[in-house]
């Protein structure tokens, strides 16, 4: 996955509007059926390791690392965190996992599961622990514990609820689709040249025109478009472009969604080229890759003076507003949490 990348506040309010009610905090509780594994957190579980609530809601998506970083970014000011997933990764224990129990891939879900969790809590190291060796080598504990959950609930969504209650997450986790989804990209300068799998997308040499999501009408789970709808401000993460971020702007409800979100949409864009899925272009080359498959976009946070120039008038001939900050960490190649959570507070 790519490195999570952006640009932070510096007291730069351009096109500031003001920020709409904040959406009521509903929490799901248990209706009847199987009753939950674990018990239910006391208190507001979005405010387990976050602020208190009444804040924005705010809804996150993308997948790997870069999401995972703009999620510990987002807990900081917001008072209900959702994050939205990619399940389409196909490689290492997630693909591993997929291949033998069709389920969508567990390792970008686990990562957000994490970023959201209670600091004092043991299983936030567990679930990042990795085997060594034997027949569970190269796969995380967490993926493992997903996947069981899942064939244990029957229903994936189920699985990573109960995650986030064992994890005491600050936020809900919801995978983009159901069902496992196969991604697909039209790669080169010709017609028909198309690269099948997300390693393979992401390890093209050609360069990637547009990705696909194999079903084409994939359902999202059914409470994004909700989410999505009623969020104060939507954020699409930084990290892999064509390949945690495009694959759930490809699923339909979810582009539908956030044409009719009440709230800000704020594509925070990558701090450098991912190679080779992302070489020879620019920050403005970002922002058009994510208008190409259908995203709205409101506001384009991008670092200031970083590796990806950014074309200002270009990007406002897109019908974007650029903001321009510094959110980079100390060694320039990821977010830093601190300084992005203050750009996009100051962006609400």
């Amino acid at each position: 996955m790519a490195d999570e990348q952006g640009s932070e506040g510096s007291g730069n309010d351009v096109g500031k509007r003001p920020a709409p009610a904040p959406a009521p905090t509903r929490i799901r509780r248990p209706t009847g059926g199987r009753r939950p594994l674990t018990p239910m957190p006391k208190g507001d579980p979005w405010s387990l390791g976050g602020p208190p609530p009444g804040g924005p809601a705010v809804v996150a998506l993308g997948g790997g690392h870069g999401l995972a970083t703009a999620l510990a970014a987002v807990r900081r000011y917001a008072g209900s965190v959702t994050a939205v997933v990619s399940v389409a990764d196909d490689g290492g224990s997630s693909g591993r996992l997929r291949k033998a129990h069709d389920v969508p891939a567990p390792g970008d879900v686990r990562k957000c599961l994490v970023a959201l969790a209670a600091s004092d809590t043991v299983w936030r190291e567990a679930f990042e622990h990795r085997f060594r060796a034997g027949d569970l080598d190269g796969h995380a504990l967490g993926n493992l514990i997903i996947v069981g959950l899942a064939q244990v609930l029957g229903d994936f969504g189920r699985a990573l609820e109960e995650a986030g209650r064992l994890l005491e997450c600050a936020g809900r986790v919801l995978p983009a689709t159901t069902d496992p989804v196969v991604l697909t990209a039209d790669a080169g300068d010709g017609p028909g040249a198309e690269v099948e799998g997300q390693v393979a997308v992401s390890n093209s040499m050609d360069r990637i025109r547009r990705v696909h999501i194999v079903p084409e009408d994939a359902k999202a789970h059914p409470e994004v478009p909700a989410a999505i709808e009623m969020a104060d401000q939507v954020i699409l993460a930084p990290g892999s472009l064509f390949t945690s971020l495009a694959p759930v702007l490809c699923v339909p409800a979810i582009r539908e969604a956030l044409a009719a979100s009440r709230g800000r949409v704020v594509h925070v864009c990558n701090l450098r080229a991912q190679v080779p899925e992302t070489l020879g272009l620019d920050a403005t080359d970002h922002l058009r890759a994510v208008i190409d498959h259908g995203a709205r976009v409101d506001t384009f946070l991008y670092q200031l003076g970083g590796d990806l120039a950014a074309d200002e008038i270009a990007v406002r001939a897109l019908g974007v507003e650029p903001v321009a900050a510094d959110v980079a960490g100390p060694n320039g190649h990821i977010h830093d949490p601190g300084a992005l959570a203050k750009a996009l507070e100051g962006l609400l």
